[in-house]
């Protein structure tokens, strides 16, 4: 222990040096930080406790609701101020600092990938723990509560404020709601940093891949398939614009992709079908190469269009409806940003072989995308099977991801 705060020292005064080095100096070497970097360790059962608890309450999409009541009760124990549940959903507990600012928001996903039914329940395999959503993101869940613990526990105080949140709607057709609308509308203008604790290990995700969801549908009046041939057929317009999608040029560098995720439509085998529907997803992490391919889909979709029915002379109604499904804005903070430098620091104090950054779609995009200084980050151990049903997690030295978390948290509510 006392060599990783030794290298954190040293560590956190190169990063904050430049805006308050005493302030940074005395972070790590703080009796109280030590208390509780010491009470991290030994609490780590409790954390792997709440894990379990909470991944053992379904949150499918979009039905986080009984998970959000779990997690609002776990905040009022734990003497947060002004624990509530937003209009989205979200659960939100306030840690006043010294000071109203800087403000720091750390957050987790209450939200899981598995539809309504599943089986949640824990199994363990001795220390191993086998179960959906028990590291994505149950693991973030109980992190953050951990965090809270250390610091209500120790008595630490920090400069700045935080508030704590457990959100929704970050899987899947979830869009990032939950946090859209804490920037948005909740904390709107009120957030100087934003933390998710999403993944494991020591990770560190500073580049948001940006998407854009689409569900594609042609329609027509249908008929018999020998009596009406000739007629434009919904299933055909489609089968067009798959055609056009797959044969999408695209850069390697920035990496951009396309999928046909899921296709439906028809009635018979000897029917032309009224409707043919497609879900289609792009995703870049640059900017302008998402916008490039999102141009390209709408195009081919008009283009489908126009191709059955000159294909038939119109001979027949057809029409084609793109919905937006989702849009994930694509964003970075760049490594040389103050809260990169400060979580790499942290980092590699705790584990000088961690701080690899990488990229991914996480809550972390909104902040990135508006100018808010954002990232995502582990919260220690190791995991296997995500998004399935055999998800496992692995607590071995977990509790260095909650003092990473912590140590991250103070560092970030220093001004």
């Amino acid at each position: 222990m006392k060599r990783v705060l030794f290298c954190l020292a040293v560590a956190t005064t190169l990063v904050f040096g430049q805006q308050n080095p005493e302030a940074a100096g005395r972070l790590p070497a703080d009796p109280q930080v030590r208390r509780a970097l010491e009470f991290v360790q030994q609490n780590e059962p409790w954390v792997i406790e709440q894990q379990i608890r909470l991944t053992e309450i379904a949150a499918p999409p979009f039905k986080e609701a009984t998970r959000a009541q779990a997690y609002k009760q776990a905040f009022e124990e734990l003497g947060l101020k002004n624990v509530r549940i937003d209009k989205e959903g979200n659960v939100l507990g306030e840690r006043p600092g010294r000071q109203p600012r800087p403000h720091l928001v750390l957050a987790a996903h209450l939200d899981t990938v598995f539809p309504e039914g599943t089986d949640v329940r824990v199994k363990r395999d001795g220390a191993l723990l086998k179960a959906p959503g028990i590291a994505d993101d149950g693991r973030g869940l109980a992190v953050v509560l951990g965090v809270i613990r250390a610091l209500q526990q120790t008595g630490l105080e920090t400069e700045g404020s935080i508030t704590f949140v457990g959100n929704v709607g970050e899987e899947g057709l979830g869009d990032l709601r939950g946090v859209k609308h804490l920037f948005d509308q909740e904390l709107k203008d009120r957030m100087d940093r934003f933390i998710s604790v999403d993944g494991v290990g020591l990770s560190i995700v500073n580049v948001g891949v940006g998407s854009y969801r689409y569900r594609v549908t042609y329609s027509g009046p249908g008929g018999h398939s020998f009596g009406a041939f000739g007629m434009t057929n919904p299933i055909h317009a489609l089968g067009r614009l798959i055609a056009k999608i797959s044969e999408f040029e695209v850069p390697a560098s920035p990496k951009v992709t396309f999928n046909v995720g899921r296709i439906s439509g028809g009635t018979s085998v000897n029917a032309i079908a009224p409707t043919a529907t497609a879900e289609v997803d792009m995703r870049s992490s640059d900017v302008a190469a998402l916008e490039t391919v999102h141009e390209k889909f709408k195009r081919a979709a008009e283009q489908a269009l126009s191709d059955e029915k000159e294909r038939w002379k119109n001979n027949g109604l057809l029409a084609v409806k793109t919905e937006l499904l989702g849009f994930r804005p694509a964003g970075r903070t760049v490594q040389s940003a103050p809260i990169t430098q400060a979580v790499l620091a942290v980092t590699r104090a705790i584990d000088p072989a961690a701080g690899a950054l990488r990229e991914g779609s996480t809550d972390a995009n909104v902040g990135m995308s508006r100018g808010v200084p954002a990232l995502t980050i582990g919260g220690g151990g190791r995991a296997t099977g995500g998004h399935s049903p055999g998800e496992t997690y692995d607590p071995t030295d977990s509790w260095k991801g909650t003092q990473r978390v912590l140590l991250v948290a103070l560092a970030l509510t220093q001004p």
